[in-house]
């Protein structure tokens, strides 16, 4: 589970957990519990289509390394309480144009 650093003021860390439910054919639902210090601080219910993790995530057989990074990518950026309690993961792009150039650099990166 991904934890990263507080920003400046804040003392807690933030630990992402994801767990995704779905396949190939329907797509996934995932949830996303945002905990810091150990206690949960938000829930998040995320849609991931299969185009989703292609586009985002070539070769990745399911979503949930992509559904971390995404909200490692949205911590960066606001609070845990900013971010929406559900949506389909294209949504981010919405806020912030840069998310998806940004999550398929970080992936090309890793050479996923």
């Amino acid at each position: 589970m991904p934890v990263l650093s507080a920003p400046p003021g804040r003392a807690a860390m933030t630990e992402i957990g994801v767990r995704c439910d779905g396949d190939h054919e329907a797509g996934w639902v995932c949830v996303v519990t945002l905990r810091d210090a150990g206690r949960e601080v938000s829930s998040h219910r995320v849609g991931v289509t299969v185009a989703d993790l292609d586009r985002l995530a070539p070769g990745a057989a399911d979503p949930r390394a992509l559904v971390e990074a995404s909200f490692a990518f949205l911590l960066e950026r606001e609070p845990p309480g900013s971010i929406l309690r559900a949506f389909d993961l294209p949504e981010i792009g919405r806020y912030f144009p840069e998310y998806e150039a940004e999550i398929r650099a970080a992936y090309h990166r890793r050479g996923v």
